[in-house]
């Protein structure tokens, strides 16, 4: 099968790009970020017929979530024209979403009948983004992720080693808990989830995948600090540790993930696992 990948040069997109190449078992097409600023419907069907390609991977939202970018109201008409053209052309669409699409509201895990209900902006504008994709292409399959991490590019690993590198002193809450996924482990997911498609299986619909383990901002600060420590000095008390305050209500926004386990036999990996690789080679990539 010919696989898109729409976002090749984001943390996601680049892990997802290797894996793949390593399996050897699809061809793959790449779009990186600058190539799929479209700014018309036009230009993106002209995209899509160009890459020849059976299946869609888009990692453009989730990427900018993560990475802390301004989500625009062009990027979800992109969504939308890319939905729109994948529909008419029969191509499947992979679409990677986010777990903020959720308040944290709830103290369990959210499932995927869950009904997406964070309010503040970013919630609202993944929320569009989602609608865009289910609204208009048949043969979609959105993967909601936990917050992704990896030595490279833009993600919550590579702005809090910069800031430590800095001599920034870092002060994060704790009162939202969530389960971050290593960019590799999300790349064997979706690469696990392409076979499957690549069968003809029927088993498009919303999905949610995350790390195995709930942390929160500063107990994965410190996690990174600890493995940091062996390639860089930092003066005591770099981090802090922002309390909430008392009226401060305790938030979860790690996902259920059942549905994936039961329909493609996939297993959540602990992040804990890949802190230590992950900091390594963000320093090996500084010193280059």
């Amino acid at each position: 099968m010919r696989i898109l990948i729409v976002g090749s040069d984001t943390s996601l997109g680049g892990a997802l790009l290797d894996f793949l190449l390593s399996q050897d078992r699809h061809a793959v097409e790449v779009l990186p970020l600058e190539a799929c600023r479209w700014k018309s419907e036009r230009q993106a069907k002209k995209a899509l017929r160009r890459a020849g390609c059976e299946l869609v991977v888009d990692v453009r939202i989730v990427a900018a979530a993560d990475g802390g970018d301004i989500i625009h109201d062009v990027d979800i008409n992109r969504t939308l024209w890319l939905a729109k053209a994948s529909h008419r052309n029969n191509v499947g669409y992979v679409y990677l979403s986010s777990a903020r699409v959720f308040s944290g509201s709830v103290e369990r895990l959210y499932s995927e009948d869950d009904y997406p209900d964070n309010e503040d902006t970013l919630g609202e504008l993944l929320l569009r983004s989602e609608t865009a994709v289910r609204d208009n292409c048949e043969r979609h399959l959105i993967l909601r992720l936990g917050p992704v991490f990896s030595h490279q590019y833009n993600n919550v690993l590579t702005t809090v080693l910069g800031q430590l590198v800095a001599g920034d002193t870092l002060h994060m809450g704790n009162s939202l808990r969530g389960s971050p996924v290593f960019a590799n482990d999300a790349a064997r997911v979706i690469s696990a989830l392409t076979d499957q498609l690549s069968t003809h299986a029927d088993v498009w619909g919303i999905y949610h995948y995350c790390s195995s383990e709930a942390t929160n901002c500063y107990e994965f600060a410190e996690s990174l600090l600890a493995s940091a420590a062996q390639y860089a000095e930092f003066q005591p008390g770099v981090v802090g540790l922002e309390k909430s305050a008392e009226a401060t209500a305790m938030l979860n926004r790690s996902l259920d993930c059942a549905k994936i386990r039961s329909t493609f036999a996939i297993q959540q990996m602990a992040w804990r696992s890949f802190v230590a690789d992950s900091v390594k080679e963000y320093f090996l990539d500084t010193k280059t």
